[in-house]
């Protein structure tokens, strides 16, 4: 705080009797010596001849004659500076009243800022909705009012609620109620301006809106808080017994953290929509959980190029032969071009299409001409490459036609460990008006393996110096490996061999997909 500005003294005339400023001269002894009209005014038991300490205040009278003081007297603040001359000391005193009302003004907005700035930060340190109503509550008790409680827009007839009051935990509800019962709550669960609390009567509200123990209210306060384009809420403020009852001011700053509570429900509201959302839309675009069809075993692994992904532009999907033709299981094993959701998008497009065709996979080559009649129909300029699989049980061997499109050709694990490449391929899917293709037959005998992979396998960089691919050789050796293992434990194999390869660089997605004809004998079908 500034230092007081004191004149010179004077302690004769006119202008010293008349200064608008009290002023008192003390000898050596305490004793008064003379006080202006002003100090008359404010000290009017003080005397001249009479000791300081009489009809003045300790602060003032027990001062040193060299320090400035400051205390109370009357119903104003004041600030004391001694000037000593001529062996006498004289006390000025300046009025600080209104600089002191000034300073605590200060102070409390410096306070109100700072807790709404630590309110934000505490709202927003969470997306779940339940979270941030009960931080709502918690921090309008703690700082507002003796009690608050939040109610959420109605939830299948109900209003998400909590209250707590001031010290206590915060309780989580549903409240069934009518707003309507609260003047003011309908209204801010609605989003509209707050009525005054001096509108309303304490006395009339309803028993639930008060916490248990909490006892009857004496003051109130209803505001909305305000979400994005849509209320996120109330707030609603309780005291009781003797408190005061909320000033014009504390209505205002609770419409101010009504507005960052509100902004942090809403946001977490939309959060919490949007993962429902996307949950829902993934749903069906994860690759699937795959199982032993028609006595064929399938099994496949996915790692998408960003860990914190679902998924990517790589994908798998085994069809049973009921919804084929030919008794067969057809496996389909992509990968899309690009990487991340627009590759996802694409790839939900793809298997849509593909689960449509199904009907035709008897013809590998027709399925694949009309789903590539389906992407050149577009002017993305996407691609996708793709193998097809189809399967069905002989006896204790499997029977397998393979058609690839654009897409490295699958490899066969025999029974002693050789791996062998299947001799098919074709166009891309998506570039050319037209494609060709070539399809292979094979045959697996109980205990043998075939491979469906992406490049994303062989092309992923790692290794000692990080910069060394996978490639086909290690491939070939990892899967030569896996004779007479069963497909899951082959799809396993591989992809933690790749995945341990790249580390944690960078790298593409990667997909497997494995057939295996199972090594245990087909048990006869029973008439």
């Amino acid at each position: 705080m500034a230092e007081p500005v004191i004149a010179d003294p004077v302690t004769t005339g006119r202008s010293w009797d008349t200064a608008p400023s009290p002023a008192l001269v003390v000898d050596g002894d305490g004793v008064v010596r003379d006080l202006n009209g002003a100090a008359r005014a404010l000290f009017p038991e003080a005397r001249p001849g009479l000791p300081l300490r009489h009809g003045t205040p300790p602060w003032l009278a027990d001062a040193g004659a060299d320090e400035i003081v400051r205390g109370v007297a009357g119903d104003r603040s004041w600030a004391a500076a001694p000037v000593p001359h001529d062996g006498v000391v004289t006390w000025w005193l300046a009025d600080e009243t209104d600089a002191e009302a000034a300073h605590d003004l200060l102070r409390q907005e410096r306070q109100r800022v700072a807790f709404l700035t630590d309110a934000s930060a505490a709202l927003l340190s969470s997306l779940n909705v339940e979270r941030c109503i009960e931080v709502a509550a918690r921090l309008a008790a703690e700082h507002l009012a003796a009690a608050a409680v939040v109610l959420a827009p109605p939830v299948q007839g109900g209003h998400p609620a909590a209250s707590c009051v001031r010290g206590e935990a915060v309780t989580l509800s549903r409240l069934t109620i009518d707003p309507a019962d609260l003047p003011g709550l309908d209204e801010a669960l609605r989003g509209f301006p707050p009525v005054p609390s001096r509108w309303l009567d304490p006395g009339a509200a309803p028993s639930w809106i008060l916490p248990a123990g909490f006892g009857p209210a004496t003051s109130i306060v209803v505001t909305p808080l305000p979400g994005h384009g849509v209320p996120a809420g109330a707030l609603v403020l309780l005291r009781t017994g003797d408190q005061a009852a909320f000033t014009e001011q504390e209505e205002i700053f609770a419409r101010l953290f009504a507005a960052r509570a509100g902004a942090a429900i809403s946001a977490a509201r939309m959060f919490a929509h949007q993962a429902s959302t996307t949950e829902t839309l993934m749903r069906e675009l994860l690759p699937p959980r795959l199982e032993q069809l028609g006595g064929v075993e399938f099994a496949g692994r996915y790692r998408p190029a960003q860990d914190e992904d679902l998924i990517g532009g790589d994908f798998y999907d085994v069809h049973s032969a009921v919804d084929t033709a030919g008794n067969e299981s057809l496996a389909v094993l992509g990968d899309v071009c690009g990487k991340g959701l627009d590759a996802a998008v694409l790839t939900g497009k793809i298997r849509t299409t593909l689960r449509a065709l199904l009907p035709m996979a008897e013809d590998h080559h027709r399925l694949l001409s009309l789903l590539n009649t389906s992407l050149t129909s577009h002017e993305d300029g996407r691609f996708v490459t793709l193998a097809l699989a189809s399967a069905r049980r002989e006896g204790d061997a499997v029977r397998l036609r393979v058609t690839c499109a654009g897409h490295p050709p699958p490899l066969v694990v025999r029974s002693g460990g050789v791996v062998e490449e299947v001799d098919t391929g074709g166009n891309l899917i998506g570039v050319l008006p037209e494609i060709r293709t070539t399809t292979a037959e094979i045959l697996l005998a109980p205990g043998e393996s075939c491979l469906l992979y992406t490049d994303g396998i062989v092309e992923a960089k790692g290794g000692p110096l990080g910069d060394e691919m996978f490639g086909e050789e290690r491939l070939h050796t990892a899967l030569s490996e896996c004779a007479d293992m069963a497909a899951d434990a082959v799809a396993e194999h591989v992809q933690m061999l790749a995945a341990h390869w790249v580390g944690r660089r960078p790298h593409d997605d990667m997909a497997v997909l494995v057939i295996s004809a199972p090594r245990t004998p087909r048990r006869p079908e029973t008439p």
